[in-house]
């Protein structure tokens, strides 16, 4: 039987390797976000990563030189998978395919889109931070760009959102039945991957009116995030009370894992900001608050899908077995999500509010369960990048809903 490459089926949901990659990029920065000292700045940069390096023993020179090409290796994935959707995406476009999608549920997809172009934006920062050298010190005129950049890529997925709220809410013919998954909670991660860029100058600008901003902004794209997702989830259980969860779709059911974590570090960053440009002082509580709730809520949302995947056997299916879906990859943000959200939570919640000691015991205990959630999803990466973008023996493509 003659095989196929399955990503030669073209899906917008393959943008979601693009952010899957430079998720990774982000588990890598953890590293030197929480392990190495950045005096005067909430960041990590090239000057800091050097002076560790020279002052550190071996296997901190180690940490670092891993960390760096984690980097640089997941950043330039992230990059060369998102050019590749752009050409396939603007191909596609163009083909009857095309036609037929955006007059299905599916529309929505193409908001993996700005996505991809969110993440890769933030993706970029990370990389100007960790090799270019004296970045900081121009960082102020870069924080103004960077606002503008995620305000375009805002503006796109308002556009394409409202196009597909504009044809159903005006001619109807959104299928409930297929809505048996939580694909529609699409739009509000990508509302949340340009909320959370926007907000970076909240924590790290030196000027209220950035500042105020940033924070005016990003508020915007957090609440139209956040009630996307509620309605969406809403709509999806029913859905799938009724009718079973869609066995290719399922890897959605745990999209609510990245949205929960980008929104809870665009919440952190905003908090840093008002605390220390309007007086508004959230302290180590507080945050241990948020973020002991937003990873309790993971874990929920992660034994729900996670027991609905082995039921329908997934992993067999569609990471194993014969068969190939795009929306494979929505398996990937999860796992990236929660070893970020672990790592804020140890390092923001319970070292800072004085539960766990600084690179005690009970430190690299949670730390090593962050580290295996990362490794876990470099793993898978590399896995389904062989399978969709390599030629995997007997497996044909499955066209995505």
């Amino acid at each position: 039987m003659p095989t196929r490459k399955p990503s030669e089926t073209y899906s917008p949901l393959y943008f979601l390797a693009s952010v899957g990659a430079g998720g990774l990029t982000v588990t890598f920065f953890m590293w030197l976000m929480f392990w190495i000292p950045h005096p005067g700045k909430t960041v990590p940069v090239f000057e800091d990563i050097m002076a560790a390096f020279a002052q550190g023993n071996p296997l901190t020179q180690a940490m670092l030189v891993i960390a760096m090409a984690g980097i640089a290796f997941f950043a330039f994935q992230n990059i060369k998978l998102l050019i590749w959707n752009l050409q396939r995406y603007s191909a596609w476009r163009k083909t009857d395919a095309f036609q037929t999608f955006s007059k299905t549920n599916a529309q929505s997809q193409v908001l993996a889109l700005p996505l991809a172009l969110a993440m890769a934006v933030n993706g970029g920062f990370i990389l100007g931070l960790v090799f270019v050298p004296d970045l900081w010190s121009i960082v102020e005129y870069l924080f103004p760009l960077a606002m503008v950049a995620f305000l375009a890529i805002g503006v796109l997925a308002l556009k394409q959102y409202g196009n597909f709220l504009g044809r159903v809410l005006t001619e109807g013919g959104f299928n409930c039945a297929a809505n048996n998954n939580f694909g529609q909670i699409l739009p509000a991660f990508a509302f949340s991957m340009v909320g959370v860029g926007m907000a970076a100058p909240a924590a790290m600008s030196t000027s209220a009116t950035v500042a105020g901003a940033s924070i005016a902004i990003s508020t915007f794209f957090l609440m139209t995030s956040a009630l996307i997702a509620v309605v969406a989830m809403i709509l999806g259980l029913r859905s799938m009370m009724e009718n079973g969860a869609n066995a290719d779709t399922a890897p959605t059911l745990l999209i609510i894992v990245p949205l929960l974590t980008v929104l809870g570090i665009l919440m952190l960053r905003q908090a840093h900001g008002f605390g220390v440009h309007f007086g508004v002082e959230s302290g180590a509580g507080a945050t241990l608050s948020l973020t002991s709730k937003l990873l309790g809520a993971q874990f929920a949302i992660l034994l729900f899908g996670g027991l609905v995947l082995v039921k329908q056997g997934y992993a067999g299916r569609f990471l194993f077995g014969s068969e190939n879906s795009a929306g494979a990859y929505a398996l990937i943000c999860p796992g990236v999500a929660l070893s970020v959200m672990m790592q804020f939570f140890l390092n923001n919640g319970l070292v800072k509010a004085g539960i766990v000691d600084k690179f005690g015991i009970a430190f690299w205990v949670i730390t090593a369960l962050a580290i295996a959630a990362q490794f876990a999803m470099v793993w898978l990466v590399l896995l389904l990048n062989r399978r969709h973008f390599g030629t995997p023996k007997g497996a044909e493509a499955v066209p995505a809903e």
